[in-house]
């Protein structure tokens, strides 16, 4: 199971450790290489990336993060954020791997279930793809240093 624990990172299954923000890309990697195979690859405006996978989701990290809100340029040392995503483009069923917030199977129940069950919201730093098929379950969470404006 992974915990999302909102403002601080994410708890990894079988005690592989937790992603905190502000991490190293070293302490990072080391975490999640207990779990699954990490491959660097390379996002805009960051330091470093990876991803792994892990029993059908897609685990994507990057850190020092350049921040040009306001005009003004900014480093961010350290873990910056961290997404899940599933597989499927549009799911039709629960993922093998709870993925939880709150006491809530983020990928376990349908979409629109999950976000009634988590209002009220916001959560600091967690963030929900908006729109959803009907009956579908959700694809992705994204976890962050900073509230999005599309923040649960």
């Amino acid at each position: 199971m992974f915990d999302v624990l909102p403002g601080a990172g994410l708890v990894l299954p079988h005690r592989a450790g937790v992603l905190r923000f502000g991490m190293s890309e070293q302490e990072s990697q080391w975490a999640v290489s207990t779990l699954a195979d990490v491959r660097e690859t390379w996002i805009c405006q960051t330091g470093w990336a990876f991803t792994a996978r892990y029993e059908g989701l897609e685990l994507l990290a990057y850190g020092d993060t350049r921040d040009r809100l306001g005009g003004t340029d900014r480093d961010r040392h350290g873990l910056a954020a961290v997404h899940l995503c599933r597989y499927e483009a549009i799911p039709t069923e629960p993922s093998v791997v709870p993925v939880v917030l709150h006491n809530v199977d983020l990928f376990g129940y349908p979409a629109a279930e999950v976000l009634a069950a988590l209002e009220p919201g916001p959560h600091v730093g967690v963030s929900l793809p908006p729109d959803q098929a009907p009956g579908s379950y959700l694809a992705e969470v994204r976890l962050s240093t900073i509230q999005s404006p599309s923040a649960v």
